[in-house]
């Protein structure tokens, strides 16, 4: 990985709280997410998903790509590992390299074919319920569980978008 990794701060996270309360639109708020991640985390893709419990889909209402993960695309996660872990347990979750990505998603040629080697995935947890995901994908290896603490914050200031 060449990018280093920002700590996130209380003024990042007080600047994405009134940008939420300031902004009429979404996805200027989600924008500001996207950029603190890249900051935090680095990323070539960030994504945000819903979770529609009724029909155990994700759709998503964020993508730093649009061409390649369009708004409003769904999954389907019933049965998957990762469904199980993400979706009802409410845990993060990481693909480190090629291989994990080819066992954990179906969509793993399009991933790959944009350069990405690792995601993380952090729940959107509101009520103990997962109502979301944020997505960060990067290079192989690029995440751990030293990134979780500050990806629960960034997912938590997700919330308003899922309501």
């Amino acid at each position: 990985m060449t990018q280093k990794k920002e700590i996130l701060a209380l003024s990042d996270v007080a600047a994405i709280l009134d940008s939420t309360a300031r902004d009429r639109d979404p996805q200027t708020s989600l924008r500001a997410v996207d950029a603190l991640a890249q900051r935090i985390f680095g990323h070539k893709l960030f994504t945000v998903m819903r979770h529609l419990a009724d029909s155990n889909e994700v759709e998503r209402i964020y993508s730093s790509n649009p061409a390649a993960y369009p708004l409003g695309g769904r999954k389907q996660k019933q049965g998957t590992s990762w469904g199980r872990i993400v979706l009802d347990e409410g845990q993060p979750f990481i693909a480190r390299n090629e291989a994990e990505l080819r066992a954990s998603f179906p969509d793993h040629e399009l991933i790959l074919s944009l350069g990405i080697g690792s995601i993380m995935n952090i729940p959107v947890m509101l009520k103990g319920q997962c109502i979301g995901t944020m997505n960060v994908s990067g290079e192989a290896g690029q995440y751990g569980k030293a990134d979780f603490p500050s990806g629960r914050i960034l997912a938590g200031l997700i919330v308003p978008f899922m309501l």
